[in-house]
Order: structure tokens, then C-alpha cells, then sequence
């Protein structure tokens, strides 16, 4: 019987290399450009909320949009570098799947706005004073 080529961790020592990849990746992506502007835009975005006395709900749900706004840039970086290793040269297949992560990225960009406009908005003009 052959031995495997990667020990596969349990119990705590799986969590703690669990942690260690996410940790990795939060690295990497940190260093992109995009998603350092994205995090400037959430601390932007939790200022102007608790300066408008948005709810705690309402700071919850922006932080779970950022959130997944946060993944998306990941895996939109991911798909990135697969494609760049996988096909150097420029290929249609390789532009449509960049294209696809860059817009996945962008209709959460979009969802972060609308909702945060929304909130913004409704307690600038319409709360009672």
C-alpha cells in the first residue's frame, strides 16, 4: 500500500491548519489592490453609519454584504491566478472567466451601495426628529 502524498489533519490540528490557510489567503488578497480599496470603502461605509445612528441590525447586515463582498474578491483573485498559471497566452475561455469573477465582484460592490444609500438615506430624510 502506497503512502498518501499529503496527510490529511483531524479534530484541533485540522482546525488550526484550517486557520492557518484562511490566514494565507487573507495575505494574499490583501495584497490586491481592489480589495484594499473594498476595505477602505467598509471602514468609509461603518463610520458613516454610526454617524446617521444606523441600528445595530443595520450594521450587521452591511458588515455580512461586506463580507461577502470580501469572498468574492477572493475568489475573483483565485480564478485570476488559476488562469494565469493554467494559460499564460491570452485566450477567450481564460478573459470570459476573469470577466465573469470581475462582475461577480461588482454586482457585491453594487449590493454594498444600494443597501448603505438605502439606510443612509432613510435616516438623513425620513426619521423622525
Amino acid at each position: 500500500m502506497t503512502k498518501p502524498a499529503v496527510t490529511k489533519e483531524t479534530g484541533f490540528r485540522h482546525f488550526i491548519a484550517a486557520a492557518s490557510y484562511s490566514w494565507a489567503g487573507f495575505l494574499r488578497v490583501l495584497k490586491e489592490a481592489a480589495f484594499r480599496q473594498e476595505l477602505g470603502f467598509f471602514v468609509i461605509s461603518m463610520a458613516a453609519l454610526a454617524l446617521v445612528g444606523a441600528s445595530i441590525g443595520e450594521i450587521v447586515v452591511a458588515v455580512l454584504l461586506f463580507l461577502g463582498l470580501f469572498s468574492m474578491e477572493a475568489m475573483n483573485t483565485a480564478v485570476e491566478e488559476v488562469i494565469d498559471r493554467i494559460s499564460p497566452e491570452i485566450s477567450i475561455v481564460g478573459k470570459h472567466a476573469k470577466d465573469l469573477g470581475s462582475f461577480a465582484v461588482t454586482c457585491m460592490i453594487a449590493a454594498c451601495s444600494l443597501y448603505l444609500g438605502l439606510v443612509i438615506a432613510k435616516h438623513l430624510f425620513f426619521s423622525a426628529a
